[in-house]
């Protein structure tokens, strides 16, 4: 489909002016716009949703994962600024018939039935998205419904009775869910379109409207419990542009929903106290560490194994490194922009200064402990 797509490329601007006078002359909403508004704003939404058929095209596929996202949150925009779904979805369906007779007069006829395969995969992804979009944007905008949403999610978290508000909010409670708590980076810090990015790249991925309680640190989600969750993460990230740190836990039944919040909140204090890297994160990753962050004089006694390093901060940072590459002695080097040698030496000085050796299992171990408890304290 490469060929065709180089032929299809230079029509983009072509299609876009064409599909806009259709929506001026045919849908009652985009009529009564003022000239210069179709002119920029709607003509530059139309040419992004053709360039994704576009990519569409040349990759031989529907639309991914990200493309979802990305009409999620245009189309939330559009809910806000008024347009209505019905003009939105006619919008689609007169885009999609422009593209379809340029792919005729521009396709061969093997070229031809690909090329409409692709575009009824596309128009199959986009229209559910698009009205998902506008049905959580409406929900947003009228603060009665907004209000009874994130109720009905704060009374699963904290164990409230939730029918009412379920009843309310129009929401069918699953009859289990992943409890998913979410954190973005502190710089640069998050704002409001990082959340609407977020609740996008959940919404596209799950395919419905996600109950959440977002605001620019992060917050919670409740999922279906079927879900794929690494690349749900990989999403939110890419959607956002930032890292994001993630924490599940599943609640087998609406009542252990607040039990899983609490597990989920334990787990996301030990990742972040621990510096770990972004990503998805489930209580039996951190359970060794977990444990260890116990109160108790264990954890003081088990931190002082490396108190004779106190004085050397880059042989910390060396077993710190170290320690993260499963004991990967290039990969260390590599990290810390240090010859094999130099890393070499400074293994054997911190067993020197410790009395623990790395080549001795027990004691390798002791170290990593030792190591995870002076973070923690």
């Amino acid at each position: 489909m490469l060929a065709l797509h180089a032929r299809m490329a230079p029509r983009v601007r072509e299609l876009t002016a064409a599909v806009v006078a259709r929506c001026e002359s045919e849908v009652p909403f985009y009529r009564q716009l003022p000239k210069d508004l179709l002119d920029e704003e709607v003509s530059r939404s139309v040419a992004a949703v053709l360039r994704l058929l576009l990519r569409a095209l040349r990759e031989g596929r529907a639309l991914g994962p990200g493309d979802l996202t990305e009409l999620i949150e245009w189309s939330a925009r559009r809910a806000e600024e008024g347009v209505p779904l019905e003009a939105a979805l006619t919008a689609y369906l007169v885009g999609a018939e422009v593209w379809w007779r340029a792919l005729a007069e521009t396709a061969d006829r093997a070229e031809l039935a690909e090329a409409g395969l692709s575009l009824l995969g596309c128009l199959g992804s986009a229209m559910p998205a698009v009205a998902i979009a506008h049905v959580q944007a409406q929900d947003d905008m009228r603060s009665d419904d907004g209000k009874v949403r994130r109720a009905l999610i704060t009374a699963l978290l904290t164990g409230q009775p939730h029918e009412a508000l379920a009843e309310a909010a129009r929401v069918t409670v699953a009859p289990a869910y992943e409890v998913m708590e979410i954190r973005f980076a502190e710089d640069p810090p998050a704002d409001r379109r990082t959340v609407r990015l977020t609740q996008s790249a959940l919404d596209a991925h799950t395919g419905t409207p996600v109950l959440t309680m977002l605001d620019h640190t992060g917050g919670f989600a409740l999922l279906p419990a079927t879900l794929d969750l690494p690349a749900l993460v990989a999403r939110i990230a890419e959607a956002t542009g930032q890292p994001v740190v993630a924490v599940t836990a599943r609640a087998a039944e609406p009542d252990l929903i607040p039990g899983a919040a609490e597990e989920v909140r334990g787990v996301m204090k030990i990742v972040q106290r621990l510096g770990r890297p972004a990503g998805l994160y489930r209580f039996d990753d951190v359970l060794l560490e977990y444990q260890l962050a116990r109160p108790g004089s264990g954890l003081a006694r088990l931190a002082a194994k490396l108190d004779t390093l106190d004085d050397h901060p880059h042989l910390v940072e060396t077993l710190r490194a170290f320690v993260n590459r499963g004991h990967n002695r290039s990969r260390t080097a590599q990290d810390l922009h240090i010859h094999r040698n130099t890393l070499d030496y400074r293994l054997r000085r911190i067993t020197a200064l410790t009395g623990l050796d790395f080549t001795i299992p027990a004691q390798a171990r002791l170290l990593e402990a030792a190591l995870t408890a002076r973070d923690l304290t």
